[in-house]
């Protein structure tokens, strides 16, 4: 069993205080001209990001795209041109009647078809007045498309798009003209995110600041938790807006800035400024009630932001630059936002002293709600008790019935998780939007009216052929493939012996048919080099590449986490507890993406068109999410703990008091979290809904279930065995290790949510 340890001394961890608050007005004056300048240096950071990134750039699939983009550009169109004929001098053009063969209809969309191919960025423009292809014309003959592929990256084709769109867009004539395809979907979902991130905030900052008045008392106290989110917020924009110049970064990462930039400030400026709340109330001046604070809470803090650090840079591990965007922002915002509160928060602190407690709102409240004597001496202190006696009694109920709720707790996370199970991968198409938006009615016309679908399927890029006997002898043996339509070969006279195929297809786009003829293509023998590219095929690829680099992620997660928590506690079983319990944590989230996003349940109130899969990436990334943020509860929960054990040597008297003096901090910081990810949730956007909705269940559930009633049940259960370690190991972590305790041995902070007995608060704070 693990010894019970004497607090650190005093001047173990003065030097840390006198570094932050030796001249806290110069650390703020410091802090407020480097957030000047990160507003500065972070402005328009949206419009240089990406709305893609979901593909392996190191695919043979995406090396195919790349080299049909400059050879064959026409083979790959990226935006289309709806040419509706059903107006103006066409309007009255019934089934059967000529539509978009009406030679005023034709006339104008040639017209408009040679004004695109005039334009600089675009090329292979092509059109179903040019070529009478049946796939470009709608079965009812009311409408035709015109395919055109927009070069350059992401950026510059967004740019492309913003110039010329205006000259094609709405009524020419007798035709009207709407825009579709990747390109156009790409950039409205930009648009769309950077609008309803904007919503989101205006939603989330005042809910978030009610909601800590609530938890505080104090307007003052309130507002700091804010003031540190902000700083981590703006300070993450310049981070990423740096990164713009050297790699891809997606724009769905700014909210997951917003979103842990609020979230995790809350979450370490509550811990903190409670604490401090609490040594003041123990009778200590501000340095030194900041110098306590620092050895406990910023401890705490410390390893929630490197648990929750870790976990998000396992995304690192993958290719697709969506992923690494979510941990170039997550580890950043992440260190601002624990660096802003174990700096700037304390110096702040220092500064205020005993004014942290000014402005109590809630006095003011009670007032109106019972009267006078509502707000007399003592009210505050009884209903803060009278909290702790809550989590007290609840914590004895779930240790004196430990199996029941361990075996039940856990069987019910098990069960909400089984729709996972039933999970289908896909891609991202216009979908995500609402169906509102104008792509999204495009592609909707086109799936629902067009014979097949202008730019699915797969193309085949063929290398080194040559001549045409090879080609015919390859093209033959792909038309033998059962259920496919094989055109081409497309020739490139630029380049001989280079050509490409299309291969079409019954069903979905991304289809289980359409990932199958995937493999059945590439196992096709040709006497030259191939590579299949398109949607299907660019899934595969994607699949392949989360799979083969998901195990090291999930071993970098796991082998951190272990370490961490080991450093933390010393112990040996429970960084094990903490892997397994978090991870339990996750399942009500998972069961519920799959049962409300891919199943379509709740589509309707939540308003979202349901593709019938999940996108491959989403699962990965929040699983790298939810099980950073449950570390973080848990760092928090268990550290109490331990301080608690190390200070008495009883072990279930220090899960109790854990309990108590951390419960209902954490379940409000779980609250304040979950209230900024349905802000975010509530995008018109379809990943970002699922992103926000899903980390807020993952959230609520791990602070009220598996916080609240599986950690104490399953502490119950092992005992003091909880705190084993071998003796090797016993040494290393009394080495290396850190630990929490009071600057004086014996001392015993208020608990949260409990104000103190009045003969404990010093005669200036009463």
């Amino acid at each position: 069993m693990s010894e019970v340890k004497k607090p650190p001394s005093p001047g173990e961890s003065g030097r840390w205080t006198r570094i932050v608050t030796a001249r806290p007005r110069l650390s703020l004056l410091l802090a407020l001209v480097v957030t000047a300048l990160a507003v500065l240096a972070g402005g328009g950071v949206a419009d240089r990001m990406g709305s893609g990134g979901w593909e392996d750039p190191d695919a043979r699939s995406t090396y195919a795209a790349k080299v049909l983009e400059c050879e064959f550009p026409g083979s790959q169109p990226n935006l289309l041109l709806l040419v509706d004929a059903a107006t103006g001098a066409a309007a009255g053009a019934g089934p059967g009647a000529a539509g978009v063969d009406d030679p005023a209809v034709a006339a104008e969309a040639e017209r408009l078809t040679a004004q695109l191919a005039s334009e600089q960025g675009v090329a292979g423009v092509g059109s179903y007045w040019r070529t009478h292809l049946p796939a470009l014309r709608s079965e009812d003959g009311r409408q035709a498309l015109i395919a055109a592929r927009v070069l350059g990256d992401e950026k510059t084709r967004a740019a492309v798009l913003e110039r010329i769109a205006p000259r094609y867009r709405g009524e020419h004539g007798p035709v009207r003209v709407s825009l579709g395809g990747p390109v156009a979907v790409q950039r409205e979902v930009t648009t769309t995110i950077q609008e309803d991130l904007l919503r989101a905030e205006v939603i989330a900052l005042p809910v978030t600041l009610v909601l800590l008045v609530i938890v505080f008392g104090s307007a003052v106290a309130a507002l700091l938790p804010l003031g540190v989110g902000i700083v981590a917020i703006l300070g993450t924009n310049a981070v990423l807006r740096g990164l713009t110049e050297f790699t891809d970064v997606s724009v769905f990462a700014q909210n997951l800035t917003t979103a842990l930039g609020l979230g995790l400030a809350i979450d370490y400026a509550l811990f903190i400024v409670r604490r401090f709340r609490e040594e003041l109330a123990a009778g200590r001046d501000p340095v030194a009630a900041v110098g306590a604070t620092l050895r406990t809470a910023g401890r705490t803090v410390l390893f929630s932001a490197l648990t929750v650090a870790v976990s998000l840079s396992a995304m690192l591990f993958f290719p697709m630059y969506f992923l690494r965007s979510f941990a170039y922002s997550g580890v950043a915002v992440v260190l601002l936002a624990a660096g802003a509160a174990l700096i700037l928060l304390p110096a702040a602190l220092v500064l205020l002293g005993e004014r942290v407690n000014s402005l109590d709102l809630r006095r003011l409240w009670r007032r109106r709600r019972a009267g006078a004597a509502a707000g007399a001496p003592g009210a505050d202190a009884e209903a803060g008790r009278e909290a702790g006696r809550g989590w007290a009694r609840a914590t004895a109920l779930v240790m004196r019935r430990a199996p029941v709720f361990a075996i039940a707790t856990t069987a019910g996370l098990l069960l909400l998780g089984l729709p996972f199970l039933g999970v289908k991968f896909g891609t991202v198409d216009d979908r995500q939007l609402p169906k509102t938006a104008s792509s999204h009615l495009v592609q909707q016309q086109i799936r629902d009216g067009f014979p097949g679908s202008p730019g699915a399927g797969l193309t085949v890029l063929a290398e080194g052929a040559a001549g045409p006997a090879d080609l015919a002898s390859y093209r033959d043996r792909l038309a033998a493939l059962p259920g496919v339509r094989v055109a081409g070969p497309v020739s490139s006279e630029a380049r001989p012996g280079y050509a490409y195929f299309s291969v079409a297809t019954e069903g979905e786009a991304v289809g289980q048919q359409a990932q199958d003829l995937v493999g059945e293509v590439r196992r096709v023998q040709a006497p030259f080099d191939t590579a299949v590219t398109g949607q299907a095929a660019v899934l595969v690829d994607a699949q392949k590449a989360i799979a083969q680099k998901l195990p090291a992620a999930l071993a970098l997660v796991v082998l951190a986490t272990l370490l961490l928590v080991f450093l933390l506690t010393g112990s040996v079983l429970i960084p094990v507890q903490a892997v397994l319990l978090n991870a339990l944590s996750l399942t009500a989230m998972f069961g519920a993406v799959v049962w409300v996003f891919q199943e379509g349940n709740l589509s309707g109130l939540l308003s979202f068109t349901s593709t019938g899969d999940i996108e491959t990436t989403l699962p990965v990334l929040m699983f790298c999410i939810a099980f950073g943020l449950s570390m973080d509860y848990g760092v928090f929960l268990i550290s109490r703990i331990k301080e608690e054990y190390e200070r008495t040597g009883d072990h279930e008297g220090a899960v109790r008091t854990g309990l108590v003096r951390t419960g209902g901090l954490i379940t409000a910081a779980a609250v304040i979290l979950a209230v900024v990810m349905v802000a975010i949730g509530s995008s018109r956007v379809t990943n970002t809904k699922m992103l926000g909705l899903g980390i807020a269940l993952a959230v609520l559930m791990d602070a009220l279930v598996v916080r609240s009633l599986l950690v104490p049940a399953v502490m119950k259960l092992t005992g003091k065995a909880t705190w084993w370690a071998p003796g090797p190991l016993r040494r290393l972590h009394e080495r290396f290790g850190l630990s929490e305790g009071e600057s004086e041995p014996g001392a015993l902070p208020q608990v949260p949510g409990e104000a103190p007995e009045p003969d404990r608060i010093p005669a200036g704070s009463r």
